[in-house]
């Protein structure tokens, strides 16, 4: 079973780790996430989730308010949206469907908060492996943006369209 628990300062080592891994840094390269800051913070618009199965970490998830965000990175995006980050942290955990358990269940709890009405993902232009994961999800392309230089795709699972899916 896989389950998502708050990530916390005793992750330190195993995240800053993943982070070397080469499959991590070709989904996220300009990155630095400053762990030893951003673990002991606990801001009301973000979520830090290690995925584990069967009680071994496999993954990261970050759950964020882009309108309340600290850096801006969205821009101007409206109220009542989500974004996520998602990795999985060892190869050997690629392809298992980790990946998609872990967005459903962040999906889920995005849209446990009525309000909420989009989720937004930003993967890079050439990451078409995960392009095709979250049109697979049901997530819709909406532009193609520089983020601090770095070309991603925005694609948005709004929650009708997650509601159909469901």
């Amino acid at each position: 079973m896989l389950e998502l628990r708050e990530a916390t300062i005793k992750d330190l080592e195993l995240l800053k780790y993943w982070d070397t891994k080469q499959h991590v840094i070709d989904c996220d390269p300009d990155d630095d996430w400053n762990w030893e800051t951003e673990l002991l913070r606990n801001p009301e618009w973000r979520e830090q989730l290690v995925a584990e199965y069967r009680g071994e970490p496999i993954g990261f998830l970050q759950i964020i308010d882009p309108y309340h965000e600290d850096t801006q990175y969205w821009g101007e995006v409206g109220q009542d949206k989500r974004a996520i980050d998602i990795w999985i942290g060892e190869e050997n955990n690629l392809n298992h469907g980790y990946g998609t358990r872990m967005m459903e269940l962040a999906i889920q709890r995005c849209f446990q908060n009525p309000k909420v009405n989009g989720i937004l993902v930003d993967p890079l232009k050439t990451n078409t492996r995960a392009h095709r994961f979250y049109r697979r999800l049901g997530f819709k392309f909406m532009e193609e943006r520089d983020f601090n230089g770095t070309t991603c795709h925005v694609y948005e699972l709004s929650r009708k369209s997650a509601e159909k899916k469901g």
